[in-house]
């Protein structure tokens, strides 16, 4: 593939809500984005993974309150395909715990139905290059409802929870030096390009180390490492 056909390959994204609304508009601001392409629609969580399946897709945006499987079981599923889509959840103000139990799962982030054109298509744009996708309106209260259920004695994290997950402490205490910097930047929100000016390195370089720092760590995606470094010290 010469560079510029790989340049003008679109990222291929996938809609799952029941709502056909929602999708309606959804796909009418993707439709007009440069380099983005909806491929595939699905109204339930197992229409999604059977679509994912059989479709090549880098994103998948999906909707948290579906019928047949609703989008925290069709996280599981899509991420155990291989290769996955980056999964992005759809939600309103009022799903924040649920959101939670997304981020927990894997997801790579979420966003509000009611974000602007320009937040989801930069969203879907982050997404595919492995950037944590979080919409501004509730990130705060989520890292805060997720550092209070792991603190001793929060009502939302039980004993048998505590004995299945590590502490945080041990989920960071074989990283190198370099590879806690990453998680730190992580912590911080910083893309893949601003960890590349940083540490001086290349796109794939960056790529291969966040990489390491989610296997050492145990996390399923950038959301979790950030939330990571929060829990450890390591960002604000």
């Amino acid at each position: 593939m010469t560079e510029s056909s790989a340049a003008t390959t679109p990222i291929r994204v996938l809609l799952a809500d029941d709502e056909e609304t929602v999708r309606a508009g959804v796909r009418l601001i993707l439709r007009h984005a440069e380099g983005i392409e909806v491929v595939a629609e699905a109204s339930n969580g197992a229409e999604a993974v059977e679509l994912a399946a059989r479709t090549p897709v880098d994103v998948a945006l999906v909707d948290i309150r579906m019928p047949v499987l609703d989008g925290l079981a069709a996280i599981e599923q899509l991420l155990r395909l291989d290769p996955h889509p980056a999964v992005v959840m759809l939600t309103t103000f009022g799903d924040e715990a649920n959101v939670t139990r997304a981020l927990q799962a894997g997801a790579g982030g979420f966003l509000l139905k009611d974000d602007g054109p320009q937040q989801l298509i930069s969203a879907v744009r982050a997404a595919a290059e492995g950037d944590a996708v979080l919409s501004p309106g509730v990130t705060g209260m989520v890292v805060r409802r997720m550092l209070d259920g792991s603190r001793p004695g929060a009502g939302g994290t039980t004993a048998a929870a505590e004995d299945a997950e590590p502490a945080p402490e041990q989920q960071v205490a074989a990283l190198s030096e370099q590879e806690r910097q990453v998680l730190s930047m992580l912590g911080q929100g910083m893309p893949n390009l601003e960890l590349s000016l940083r540490l001086g390195l290349g796109p794939d370089a960056v790529k291969t180390l966040v990489s390491e720092v989610l296997a050492k760590t145990g996390t399923e995606s950038r959301v979790q490492a950030a939330l990571l470094a929060v829990r450890v010290g390591l960002a604000d």
